[in-house]
């Protein structure tokens, strides 16, 4: 299979086989590891294209040190043969340039390339960084194990019969490597193996999918933005995004690409669109509403990101928690969004350990009573149900301090949580106390995230800069979603890119209650740490932009606390308060 000359102007790698030149080397050393470049007793090393010899070069080394006496068995080279042999600095120009711009062959190449990169450094020298190939890394993937015991020089030259068979000296190690190159090559075309660029892949365990593939990566921008893998119905099967398109999109023809879905994913592609976006930020925000939209099958996150859980406190007479699918235009208060249930139940299980909060599901009357459950007795409740407690009082002691941790102070909640830990520490239920810490965690950072949320989706408008090497990201943001991006590049004035992207973008109108009435919490999680950035500059917010001050992210530091090792539940129950400096 002869590659196209558009293919060869390309990609030098996309020659074939016959028409590449070799240089198959072989070093001989005094053993070890190669410091500074000495220990090279002996160079040998052949120059081959196309099946064909076409120059040799040998000779012997000074090591600068006696050579071992196993190595003279192993060898026969003594210290007397190598007394008067130059030293690799002055045979090391001699090797490079019978190298030139050849193929670098040997056997268990990273040892002898080690003690040449060594020695060109020790010397001054500048390492041409030839393409290298090693024969014993390609008999692991051209030889199955019934074929021969293992990968040595000596087992393959008798495997495949060679005419030279190793013998601890340079050149004749040189020249059988030469053969069984010749005959691992030979093999190569029953794995559609014809070029150098398919044979190093191959080396390195490219599936022929991946190789057959390759070509989908062509022609891409290299450019931040998303990439999309489509298959032959057009289906989207796989959205990504990267700061650089054309070098993100061929390393899933590499060997670095290791995941099986991935490679399965590649099996049925038939191309590759690119969206290029202004900057990183609208890429990933581009991103997320892809795969909301198409919900690709080999994306992790490919589930609908609106089918997520909020805690809900009721309007009641008596108001209790629910977990509810969506936020719902009416005067509860919610909390959220969160990921799972499983997440949800574990701040309503915060809320309950903190608070005597009713658990039932029934809807109480403040004139008839009900009967009590199981939690009364346990003193876990105030038993509205049998109207023990008046809906006002019952609404300021107990539902007051949910709605406002919901909204605003966390802390009567977080307060009696750490109370709670406390007790059950010193009566040694540490595995309890580390319960309530988790709780804890996932309630502090629900409530920290929603009112961070909340704070920008708020605002009409925000327009910022971020300075970006020589130029600037810009971005509109209207409550919440990302509405225009831009980038000013260098020598352009910024304000003018940003009128324009301003006067482009969407037009974004809430349309759903809660913190997240225009976008996702996860696309709005996104523009709010790219505004949160140092170097991001606000440049016209339409009004202002604040957090309570006695808001959850009052506890950042606590929360930093409770997420850690259980060996942290001593720290997060002691009695500290968060200062303001830790918002």
């Amino acid at each position: 299979m002869q590659p196209r000359l558009d293919e060869t102007l390309a990609d030098p790698l996309a020659v074939d086989l016959h028409d590449v030149t070799f240089v198959v080397l072989d070093l001989e050393t005094t053993g070890g590891a190669a410091r500074d470049g000495a220990g090279i007793t002996e160079v040998g090393a052949v120059r081959v294209r196309g099946g064909q010899q076409l120059a040799e070069l040998a000779t012997l080394v000074n090591p600068g040190t006696a050579v071992p006496p196993f190595i003279t068995v192993l060898t026969g080279i003594t210290t007397a043969m190598v007394a008067e042999a130059p030293p690799i600095e002055q045979v090391l120009p001699s090797v490079l340039e019978f190298l030139g711009d050849a193929v670098l062959v040997a056997h268990n190449a990273p040892y002898d390339v080690g003690f040449l990169k060594a020695a060109c450094a020790a010397g001054g020298y500048r390492w041409p960084r030839p393409v290298v190939l090693d024969t014993a890394a390609l008999a692991r993937r051209v030889l199955i194990a019934e074929e021969v015991r293992d990968r040595k020089l000596a087992t393959l030259a008798a495997h495949f019969h060679t005419t030279v068979r190793p013998t601890h000296r340079a050149l004749d190690d040189a020249r059988a490597t030469v053969e069984v190159l010749h005959a691992l090559i030979g093999r190569l075309g029953s794995h559609r193996v014809h070029t150098l660029r398919d044979t190093i892949e191959f080396v390195k365990a490219v599936s022929p999918e991946q190789r057959r593939k390759r070509h989908l990566a062509r022609d891409l921008p290299r450019v931040p933005g998303v990439y999309v893998f489509r298959g032959g119905d057009d289906k989207v099967l796989y959205v990504g995004t990267s700061v650089d398109i054309a070098t993100r999109v061929k390393s899933y023809f590499t060997a670095s690409e290791k995941r099986a879905r991935i490679r399965e994913m590649l099996a049925a592609a038939e191309r590759v669109e690119a969206v290029e976006c202004a900057h990183a930020l609208e890429a990933q925000v581009r991103e997320l509403r892809l795969i909301a939209a198409h919900r690709p099958p080999y994306n992790r996150r490919s589930r609908d990101p609106q089918r997520v859980w909020w805690l809900k406190l009721t309007t009641e007479p008596y108001p209790r928690l629910s977990m509810v699918r969506q936020v719902s235009d009416d005067d509860a208060t919610y909390l959220g969004p969160f990921g799972s249930r499983r997440a949800a139940e574990a701040a309503a299980a915060g809320i309950y350990d903190a608070v005597p909060l009713r658990q039932c599901t029934t809807r109480l009357s403040p004139r008839r009573p009900s009967p009590a459950c199981a939690l009364v007795e346990l003193g876990r409740c105030g038993a509205p149900c049998e109207h023990r407690v008046t809906p006002q009082v019952y609404d300021e002691q107990t539902a007051d301090p949910v709605r406002q941790a919901f909204v605003g102070d966390p802390e009567p909640v977080v307060a009696a949580l750490r109370a709670r830990m406390s007790t059950l520490a010193s009566r040694g239920r540490f595995e309890e106390a580390a319960k309530v810490r988790g709780r804890l965690a996932v309630l502090l950072r629900a409530c920290i995230r929603a009112q961070r949320l909340r704070s920008l989706t708020g605002i009409a408008e925000v327009c910022a800069a971020r300075a970006a090497g020589d130029g600037w990201e810009l971005a509109v943001v209207r409550h919440g979603r990302l509405a225009g991006a831009g980038y000013a590049r260098p020598g352009v004035h910024p304000r003018g890119v940003l009128d324009t992207v301003r006067a482009a973008a969407e037009t974004v109108t809430p349309t759903a209650p809660g913190p997240v009435p225009c976008a996702t919490a996860e696309e709005t999680d996104r523009v709010l740490a790219w505004l949160e950035q140092p170097d991001t500059r606000l440049v016209e917010v339409s009004a202002g932009w604040a957090s309570p001050v006695r808001g959850a992210a009052r506890f950042t530091e606590l929360l930093s606390h409770a997420e850690r090792a259980p060996a942290a539940v001593a720290s997060i129950t002691s009695d500290h308060r968060p200062s303001l400096g830790s918002i």
